[in-house]
């Protein structure tokens, strides 16, 4: 979901290099990013890790809490794609703690419980293992902050040498991820005043940043960026070490104020505060409710305050960034919880909008924004983010996004507010992203430094043909034609109660065309399924993909095909049983631990599962909702990953790990929402002050769920929904607005 750059192009044909500042700066290397697999060995492979973030603050170690400063690590304390502690490493008496637990459930705050080597105290006694319990708290806020406690368990007063190990390499992520520089800029000497480090690094972009290490009990002795204490502990007794770490650059925060429980307590609150002004949902399935709190938590985790508004990052650790299609895709499927991350995304987008034509950062009037970093590289503009505006999906997936929001809040003095942009973005769709004038919005790569392939499926092998080979542009995808029926059909009915006949009623012939389009030159008689995508020469790219189940959320598929997209998606060539795999079991490209040709990506499987249910696939679109389900309730804190391999599921198996899947991640936080809100059947026609309660199901393992503080336009309102047998029935337990709630068979 999120861009995964693959080596440049460097071939004759490459039309773009990166700017001159650039190239003079880091030599003629191309700035370019890992492959999966180095990517995988960064990270440590499958080893555990805990992440806590808050805003563009987040802490990544491994699961004793430890950041070892190991070459080619991940691991470390980030903001805004630099690294500010590269090393971050405790030991007891000079050797490693041992592990007796550690978590990170509340996302923003982690606690670690540790233990003794067996080792020589200060004053030269045995310190037998296991006699010490340390109790590391730590939470990120304004800036990070830890408490240690260590505790004496041993029959006798020990004296022991604690030490702490700061470094800071202040890399750019994209460095971290395998960007090669032939240059860097200038790490300062560590200086020391008092019981405060300073780490410091002056940029090529003429920044000075610093990571400002300030104890709160002083250390014995602070240097080399080692602080040591020495530790006198009667036998039972305690001791308690405070301090905490901030970042100083371009955009960090100033100190907020208050002491560590203070702080924390003032976190909890905001946090809290947030998730309680948003739809409740309760069921009586425990691990349904579990999964659902815990996709809301990491929705307000993994979001950040720009420009005054909380807008919604991607996934932890590699895109902690604004990304233009995941912003969309979180607002659409979180429209039935919390309509204040559509409005963020309408916004903050728009804001962004492209607005002159740059080949380097494949910019265009009009198009939406792909990926936006703010880290050394982007500064010097040695990569193209800056923002990079490579997918072609972007734009109207904004567009979607504009209408439904004026559904969903009735708000049209709100959406002509965005008539300029939305003119901008249909003009794109219409003219430039049309490469080719076919009718089909395609992409091909202007920029050296771009995305090979620029849709959802954006990794470098992730549309190929039948025998292997890579499609070359420009590339229509299925799925982006089917965000573009949607959205203008949608526009069409939003500028219909604007009373701007004339525009929907050619938006709504646009639409009729594409739909008709589509289905003539992307079916696959042979296959009884839709192609992935048609390349440069027209040819079909005869892949059975997962993507395909978008068109049929879109509505894209024509009605005599859509029975035949069912049975092949929920296929077992297709259907993991954790999900619907992004490329079908028989191909011959088909691997479960590749991106975008085999693993399962929840809120892909969110997508088509919305998809069936509004053909009609009630049984088929519950049975991926529970697979989702059990997949969360099998990983940590019920968490749905980024994705997951592709293996079929066994009897008692649980979903095998995707080795480089970011955890949390904002789509699959937000998939089950979308999941719900086709089960129960609810959508919005707020300019009307209507609510449609369509067919709502209840699966079999669900008897009850109640839905309060739904907001659709000035009404508020709490429904109940009952399964009796086969049968659901709902109710209005209250409502406050002049709203309609009307039932449709």
């Amino acid at each position: 979901m999120s861009a995964r750059q693959e080596r440049p192009d460097r071939s004759p044909g490459a039309r773009e290099r990166a700017p001159a500042g650039a190239r003079d700066r880091l030599g003629d290397e191309p700035v370019v990013s890992t492959t999966s697999a180095e990517r995988y060995v960064m990270s440590g492979g499958r080893a555990a890790r805990l992440a806590i973030k808050e805003g563009d603050l987040f802490l990544y170690t491994n699961e004793l809490g430890q950041v070892p400063g190991t070459e080619n690590s991940a691991l470390g304390l980030y903001y805004r794609d630099t690294r500010y502690l590269s090393r971050y490493e405790l030991t007891i008496a000079g050797r490693q703690p041992v592990l007796l637990s550690a978590g990170a459930e509340r996302g923003y705050a982690a606690t670690v419980e540790l233990t003794n080597l067996e080792a020589r105290t200060a004053d030269g006694h045995a310190l037998p293992q296991a006699t010490l319990h340390v109790r590391r708290t730590r939470f990120v806020s304004d800036r990070l902050y830890e408490s240690l406690r260590v505790r004496n368990y041993h029959h006798r007063d020990v004296e022991l040498v604690l030490d702490l190990h700061f470094d800071a390499d202040f890399a750019d992520l994209f460095e971290v991820r395998g960007t090669r520089r032939r240059r860097r800029g200038s790490r300062l000497a560590p200086k020391v005043d008092g019981s405060t480090l300073t780490l410091s690094y002056l940029g090529l972009d003429d920044v000075t940043r610093q990571t400002v290490v300030r104890f709160h009990d002083r250390p014995e002795s602070l240097k080399q960026g080692r602080a040591r204490f020495r530790l006198r502990l009667p036998a039972g007794e305690r001791a308690f070490i405070r301090y905490d770490v901030q970042v100083v650059g371009p955009g960090a925060p100033g100190e907020t104020g208050g002491e560590f429980d203070e702080r924390m307590s003032a976190l909890r609150h905001e946090h809290e505060s947030w998730e309680a002004a948003a739809t409740q949902v309760y069921t009586d399935n425990e691990l349904v409710n579990r999964v659902l709190r815990r996709g809301q938590e990491d929705l307000r985790l993994l979001s950040t305050v720009i420009d005054g508004e909380r807008v919604p990052l991607s996934g932890i650790p590699w895109f902690v960034a604004p990304f233009g299609r995941e912003m969309s895709f979180v607002g659409l499927e979180t429209l039935l919880l919390d309509l204040r991350w559509a409005r963020a995304a309408v916004a903050f987008l728009a804001r962004h909008q492209g607005a002159v034509d740059s080949s380097f950062r494949e910019e265009q009037p009009g198009k939406i924004m792909h990926e936006l970093r703010r880290g050394e590289l982007a500064a010097i503009r040695a990569i193209p983010h800056t923002p990079y505006y490579g997918s072609v999906d972007s734009t109207a997936l904004w567009l979607l996004l504009v209408a439904e929001l004026a559904v969903w809040t009735g708000d049209l003095d709100g959406f002509e507010q965005w008539l300029p942009a939305v003119d901008a973005a249909l003009a794109w769709i219409d003219g430039p992203g049309d490469v080719d004038g076919d009718g089909f919005v395609e992409y091909e790569r202007r920029s050296r430094v771009g995305l090979r392939n620029q849709g959802w499926r954006d990794a470098q092998d992730a549309v190929m043909h039948a025998d292997g080979t890579l499609a070359e542009g420009p590339i229509a995808l299925a799925e982006t034609q089917g965000y573009v029926y949607y959205a203008k059909r949608r526009l069409a009915s939003v500028y219909g109660q604007l009373g701007d006949v004339e525009r929907s009623e050619r938006l709504a012939l646009d639409a009729a065309r594409l739909k008709r389009a589509f289905n003539e030159r992307f079916w696959m008689e042979d296959e009884g399924y839709f192609a992935l995508a048609l390349d440069g020469d027209k040819r079909q790219v005869k892949a059975v993909s997962s993507t395909i189940g978008h068109a049929l959320w879109s509505r894209i598929v024509a009605t005599e095909y859509i029975p035949a997209v069912v049975r092949r998606l929920m296929a077992p060539d297709m259907f993991s049983g954790w999900g619907i795999r992004t490329l079908s079991k028989e191909s011959r490209v088909y691997n479960p631990v590749s991106f975008y040709n085999g693993a399962v990506w929840p809120f892909d499987t969110a997508l088509i599962a919305n998809g069936l249910k509004k053909h009609g696939y009630v049984q088929e679109s519950n049975r991926l909702a529970w697979a989702l389900v059990e997949a969360a309730g099998a990983h940590e804190y019920s968490r749905l990953p980024e994705m997951m391999c592709g293996l079929t599921r066994r009897t008692s198996d649980r979903p095998v790990s995707f080795p480089m899947a970011c955890s949390p991640d904002a789509n699959s936080a937000a998939a089950l929402f979308l999941v719900l809100q086709s089960m129960l059947g609810i959508y919005a026609q707020a300019e009307e002050n209507i609510v449609y309660v369509h067919n709502p199901v209840l699966p079999r393992w669900l008897g009850e769920v109640t839905v309060s503080n739904l907001l659709v336009g000035r009404t508020a309102m709490r429904l109940r929904f009952r399964r009796e047998g086969s049968q659901t029935s709902f109710s209005v337990l209250d409502k406050k607005g002049p709203g309609r709630i009307v039932v449709v068979e």
